[in-house]
């Protein structure tokens, strides 16, 4: 059975590329850097991206590490989006860089790269996905 597990609204009221991001009861904004045309704001969509992908698995990594009661004091987590420029049908590539401040043994650390490879995003990110838009009626103003 199909259900929603998050849901994000952006409007942008014309102010070049700053759009308001609404997320539950969260207020962000998302911009385009200023060589891109944007104001540089907020993140750029693609930032926002890589910063789910990594703090989804910073979340599944300290759920790991506190149910082993291992002594992780900080996990940090570094994704870089790759676009692959040369053929449109080749696929993007994320790197994920993972440390950790802590006493962990190499065996631990393995785990742990196991355990981030389990987060639900990177699970999502690597399937293939069908992306649907819809058009509302427009609104006269």
């Amino acid at each position: 059975m199909d259900k929603v597990i998050a849901t994000a609204e952006v409007i942008n009221n014309g102010n070049q590329y700053t759009s308001n991001v609404t997320i539950n009861q969260h207020e962000l904004l998302a911009d385009e850097p200023i060589e891109k045309g944007g104001e540089d704001l907020g993140p750029a969509p693609g930032d926002y991206l890589c910063a789910a992908l990594a703090s989804c698995k910073a979340i599944t990594l300290r759920m790991y590490a506190q149910r082993k009661a291992w002594n992780v004091t900080e996990i940090k987590v570094t994704v870089d989006l790759i676009r692959n420029t040369e053929k449109a049908s080749v696929e993007n590539t994320f790197i994920c860089q993972l440390s950790f401040t802590g006493n962990l043994d190499d065996e631990q650390l393995k785990r742990l790269e196991v355990i981030a490879n389990s987060c639900p995003l990177h699970k999502l990110l690597s399937k293939p996905s069908h992306i649907i838009s819809k058009l509302d009626q427009p609104k006269i103003s």
